[in-house]
């Protein structure tokens, strides 16, 4: 369907990747991964022809049409939110619109009639009498059902503008989608909605997310840049992962006979196979399995975080409780009579779409906020360490370099002490040196995660801890919490931390509302609950 064959690409001085062979097929999901800065981006932009690549080519195959869900979410402000999403097959909008230019004029001549004929025609082979139904239907799956579809986009808040591009992308059955974080601004709803859309698509998908649940449902392959190279894998991100992980283990125990490592990999092979017997794509997913030769499994040589959140001291039996706390934000009233209680061990997760009101709680918790009604006490034997949502305070105007900085939240100054924590956060030799104010994103958390790590407390708080991260640091951190054993409070949107980690949820309701929904179990019950009540 998509063929790529010999791709090179040099980018401002560097060597993204070289001599790049993939072939993309009907019926598959391609998930692509890497570092951050490692150019998946970049890989998606130049197999849909916004970037030439310094050698080779990719060649879509003749009378196939390719779609990509766009970034600029300003672009189609001047156009009705129906006429956007009808835009994503070009022939069939481009058809309609001849055919109104045509109606529209005064002078209306026979030979305009019989071209009017001709593109009838064609509009109904390409199914155009539906297509307004069936950008409808988009639209309702994605959650947007209390908008004017003929209104203009430029009414529409931002997340409702990415749900009407993805809508576009996923418009007129195209041959190739490609898609860039198209779960970023999506409910849970939404989310399930566009995995279950994936799953029964007959074209090739191919898509850049760092969310693995989505690559676990959707994907049957893994493409994987690491260190200028870019390969294929059969399988989803969790075989990929644990593969790899099993592949690099073995690779350094040269002690084992190769027979040995081989039926190890084999063994592991058909396990994962038959714990994927849930999917729906489980059929067409175990036939790729099945062919996997161990030469086929991953060996990267990425480098993860080593993520380890270790209590100083254990917690008694009382460690948290909440009673009718409300807050105003801006005029809006984000909590109203939030009350519950932490028992020793939950692992508790805050969920739902009210964003707001999950950070003023995680901040009143913290002591950075005031309610404005309720009260909250903290068990006399707990230390809390608190990840906030927005880290610029601990950054901004900061002249100090990283090993600096971390000496201000160390308990032992010694450059011995304080290497051995960045190093497990893959800050190693000279960058240590690096100053904090040049950090990316996903640097500054892994500062804020040293931090944590080093206050030793026996509860954490979490508010989006997983923003800025590569899916490398999404697994160490889940690992980390899953092996915690002290208390937890999280808010984030990764459907995968969520299920992994807590034990209990907290859905927060809209503003407006009043209380919360409890539920003792995984995110998964939790959902399936929901479903049920609903």
């Amino acid at each position: 369907m998509l063929t790529v064959t010999n791709v090179s690409l040099q980018f401002a001085g560097a060597t993204l990747y070289k001599e790049v062979d993939l072939k993309f097929t009907e019926g598959n999901c391609y998930g692509i991964i890497g570092a951050n800065g490692s150019g998946k981006s970049t890989l998606l932009k130049v197999l849909y022809g916004a970037m030439e690549p310094t050698t080779g080519t990719v060649s879509l195959k003749q009378g196939c049409r390719l779609s990509v869900l766009e970034q600029d979410h300003f672009k189609y402000d001047d156009y009705p939110v129906m006429e956007t999403v009808l835009m994503g097959n070009p022939q069939m909008y481009g058809i309609m619109k001849e055919k109104e230019r045509l109606y529209s004029k005064e002078d209306f001549s026979t030979e305009d009639g019989e071209k009017v004929a001709e593109l009838e025609e064609k509009f109904s082979e390409m199914g155009g009498w539906e297509a307004e139904d069936e950008a409808a239907a988009l639209l309702r799956g994605l959650g947007l059902t209390g908008i004017d579809y003929h209104g203009y986009m430029s009414e529409l808040t931002g997340k409702e503008k990415v749900k009407v591009l993805l809508a576009k992308a996923l418009f007129g059955n195209p041959s190739v989608i490609l898609l860039d974080e198209p779960t970023n601004g999506l409910d849970l709803n939404s989310i399930t909605w566009l995995e279950n859309f994936l799953m029964d698509y007959a074209g090739t998908v191919i898509v850049v997310s760092h969310d693995r649940h989505f690559l676990n449902a959707v994907c049957t392959h893994i493409v994987d840049i690491d260190y200028g190279q870019v390969k294929m894998y059969a399988g989803n991100y969790d075989f990929w992962y644990e593969s790899s992980r099993l592949m690099q283990q073995l690779l350094r125990n040269q002690a084992k006979k190769r027979e040995e490592v081989i039926k190890e990999l084999q063994a592991f092979i058909q396990r994962f196979s038959a714990n994927r017997s849930k999917s729906k794509q489980a059929t067409s997913r175990k036939k790729i399995l099945d062919s996997i030769q161990v030469e086929d499994m991953p060996a990267s040589s990425r480098r993860y975080p080593f993520i380890q959140f270790t209590p100083e001291r254990e917690a008694g039996k009382d460690i948290l409780t909440v009673e009718g706390i409300s807050k105003t934000v801006h005029g809006i009233k984000v909590l109203d009579n939030v009350s519950f209680t932490m028992a020793k061990g939950d692992k508790i997760a805050f969920v739902g779409d009210n964003e707001l009101g999950q950070t003023a709680l995680m901040q009143i918790l913290a002591g950075e906020l005031e309610a404005d009604e309720g009260s909250f006490k903290w068990g006399i034997s707990t230390s809390q360490s608190y990840f906030p949502k927005d880290n610029t305070e601990y950054f901004e105007n900061c002249d100090l370099n990283i090993l600096e900085w971390i000496r201000q939240y160390a308990p032992e100054p010694t450059e011995t002490y304080l290497r051995g924590f960045l190093g497990r956060m893959i800050f190693s030799g000279e960058e240590v040196f690096k100053p904090v104010k040049v950090l990316s994103g996903g640097e500054k958390v892994r500062c804020m995660f040293s931090r944590m790590m080093m206050s030793s407390a026996n509860v954490v708080l979490l508010d989006q801890p997983t923003n800025h991260l590569d899916l490398e640091s999404i697994a160490a951190l889940t690992d980390g919490l899953e092996a915690f054993k002290g208390n937890v409070l999280l808010c984030t949107h990764d459907h995968q931390l969520i299920d992994t980690v807590a034990n209990r949820i907290i859905e927060l309701p809209m503003p407006g509302e009043s209380g919360c929904t409890y539920y003792t179990g995984s995110f998964e019950e939790f959902l399936e609950w929901k479903a049920r009540t609903n």
